[in-house]
């Protein structure tokens, strides 16, 4: 894949771009995006990004997203990010796995662990282009369990102990930092050892779910110089997937390329085959097409309108004059989009304060698109969706009734 930035003339010749100036005026294929295959998920964490729980009737046939890995083939996609919902209840998550891995296609994948049995385990260990991270937000029960549901967090460590049981080297343990868990940090460090696991850090967007309790959960300004402290500390062992690069304005850039990438190097499939520039940004403001359209994924990658915007040269806008921006960038698009912020403006969790003021000033919240919840409140609940997870002879292909809105699609309650 090529930066889409044209090469001067030796005799003009100007000292080489840095590799963030390429990758700021977009690539012709993606590093990476990320694919949410499913809104089904047996949870109702507060903070989901994707407001999942129901399946989508319409989301992608396997036939569909088999064609769309044939393309991230063709176009050198290093590897795919598979979320949701919760991606292993979809019936042929495994099948897709399988042929993506099959065709150079890497796969990392988020869940929160209902289907790593030990049998599962094995077969994620023996494929040595799979990537799994398992969620926790909280290294106690009594912090995740709050945010993730009640039986959650045992979930996961079961999870993680049956990958490392299995022998599956270098699992990902993957955090979203709120207010509740920054004091957690060595602890989250201690779990991810004793699973031989990596820590995964990841910041809180006011997405989905997420904006309805952004202003609960997000980091208070006194625990972000704490989490950038933790990460200039010990950023050679943590991964952040270039989540905090608001927080280089506290002083030296943290690891990473510290830039947005929506639209440039990063983008999203959504289960329905909708492409949008951002993971974090699943809006009508930001979506670039969809993989249905005649020229495929390929076509909205190279051709969307909003993405040859996204890839202009930035300017800066209000944060221009910021003797930090070449370090922050403004912060995180969505972040600001969903705090009802301006685009051109500071990231709202600025660790400067300059986003403080209008954030007292704002108005009405733009509310993500698509709801796909569970219809009972979670609070009604005491925790997980109950499964049986058994399979059905008829398990061969997705279910396709418009009815089939449930998690449950494809597997028997017990």
């Amino acid at each position: 894949m090529t930066a889409t930035s044209v090469t001067a003339s030796p005799a003009t010749a100007q000292p080489a771009p840095r590799l963030t100036d390429l990758f700021e005026l977009g690539l012709d294929s993606p590093i990476c995006l990320t694919w949410e295959l499913t809104y089904a998920c047996n949870l109702s964490c507060t903070h989901c990004l994707s407001s999942s729980g129901r399946r989508d009737p319409r989301e992608l046939s396997t036939a569909e997203a088999k064609a769309v890995i044939d393309e991230l083939e063709a176009m050198q996609v290093f590897y795919v990010n598979i979320g949701g919902g919760e991606p292993t209840v979809r019936p042929d998550f495994f099948e897709l796995l399988d042929y993506a891995t099959a065709h150079h296609v890497g796969v990392k994948f988020s869940t929160n662990g209902i289907r790593i049995t030990p049998e599962v385990a094995r077969r994620l260990a023996a494929n040595d282009y799979v990537d799994v991270q398992i969620s926790l937000d909280g290294a106690t029960p009594e912090v995740n369990d709050a945010v993730r549901g009640a039986g959650s967090y045992d979930t996961a460590l079961r999870a993680l102990a049956n990958l490392a049981d299995a022998g599956l080297r270098n699992a990902k343990l993957s955090v979203v930092c709120t207010r509740h868990n920054i004091a957690q940090l060595d602890e989250f460090k201690e779990i991810a050892d004793r699973y031989g696991a990596q820590l995964r850090l990841t910041r809180l967007r006011p997405s989905g779910r997420g904006a309805d309790v952004w202003d609960d959960l997000h980091p208070l300004p006194e625990q972000q110089r704490v989490l950038y402290d933790w990460l200039v500390a010990n950023g050679d062992q943590v991964l952040t997937g270039d989540s905090f690069f608001h927080l280089s304005a506290f002083g030296a850039p943290l690891p990473g390329l510290n830039l947005c990438g929506a639209g440039r190097v990063v983008c999203l499939i959504d289960p329905v085959g909708d492409v949008y520039a951002c993971p974090f940004a699943i809006h009508d403001e930001f979506l670039a097409g969809s993989v249905r359209e005649p020229a495929g994924f390929t076509g909205v990658w190279r051709q969307s309108e909003l993405f040859r915007r996204l890839r202009e040269p930035q300017q800066g806008g209000a944060c221009a004059s910021c003797t930090f921006y070449d370090s922050c960038k403004g912060g995180c698009m969505a972040a600001k989009f969903f705090t009802g912020l301006p685009l051109d403006g500071p990231d709202p969790e600025c660790v400067q304060g300059h986003a403080e003021p209008l954030l007292d000033r704002r108005g009405a919240l733009p509310k993500p698109s698509g709801d796909h919840s569970h219809r009972t409140a979670p609070a009604a609940r005491s925790g997980p969706v109950p499964l049986t997870l058994t399979r059905r002879p008829d398990l061969d292909r997705p279910p396709v009734s418009a009815c089939d809105e449930s998690p449950l699609a494809g597997l028997r309650l017990g």
